[in-house]
């Protein structure tokens, strides 16, 4: 009787055990349960919320006229050139030393046939540029966005860079910094032949932006210059595939 009492003690530690352990597993499966289901919760809800303040931000950009590529009210923004790379090619006009001489062989060889381009304005400093953009709001009683329809802001102007350059025609000065410029002999001429030299019109009349300037015209002929002009030109090319 001793033996098997024995017995049976051993058998049911064994037995007690197997309950216990089969008690323990499904807790933590609960507990591991509930965890991993608040993980998810909780990073469900964050790929929400950050969705939401990405959509807002687009949007609050865009309302403020400031785009993904740091554009203002339609323009790019461009550094101050050095005094160093700065050219004098007649009095009051400067422009980068490396466009100096393409822009006057480009004048000598219009000349050569029959047509005077006047250089109306070359570099302008930002502080210029902010005397110009400011003085619009007094004389045409415009706000900013109206305003950069017609001159850049400070610190927004291809003027800055020393690499734009205003023509006229000699022969029709009533056109100056005017549309009607277009009609003039002097624009015809630089549409067939401004590319020879690596000049190129910035503002067409398909830019949705900024007003049509005939006039406005840049160089692209160096590293540095399509260096700076790079993302103008990537977002006209988008433009025209849209």
């Amino acid at each position: 009787m001793e033996k098997n009492n024995y017995i049976n003690e051993v058998f049911d530690i064994p037995v007690a055990t197997r309950k216990y352990l089969v008690k323990t597993n499904s807790k933590i499966k609960k507990i591991s349960f509930v965890i991993i289901t608040l993980f998810l919760v909780i990073i469900s809800y964050s790929l929400l919320r950050f969705s939401k303040i990405n959509v807002y931000s687009e949007t609050a950009t865009k309302d403020l006229g400031i785009n993904q590529d740091k554009s203002l009210l339609g323009h790019l923004p461009y550094g101050e050139i050095s005094k160093e790379d700065l050219v004098y090619i007649e009095p009051y006009i400067e422009v980068h030393r490396d466009m100096s001489k393409s822009l006057l062989k480009m004048r000598n060889d219009a000349l050569n046939d029959g047509i005077y381009l006047v250089f109306l304005s070359g570099f302008r400093s930002i502080n210029l540029q902010e005397e110009i953009f400011y003085s619009l709001k007094s004389i045409r009683n415009q706000i900013a966005i109206e305003r950069a329809r017609v001159s850049a802001p400070p610190g927004y102007s291809e003027h800055s860079t020393g690499f734009a350059i205003d023509f006229g025609d000699g022969n029709n000065r009533q056109t100056d910094f005017e549309v009607e410029f277009e009609n003039t002999d002097a624009f015809r001429w630089l549409k067939r032949n401004a590319a020879r030299y690596h000049f190129k019109l910035s503002f067409s009349k398909e830019n949705k932006y900024v007003d049509y300037e005939p006039w406005h015209w840049r160089y692209e002929g160096s590293i540095e210059a399509l260096k700076i002009f790079e993302e103008s030109n990537r977002r006209l090319i988008n433009n025209q595939i849209k």
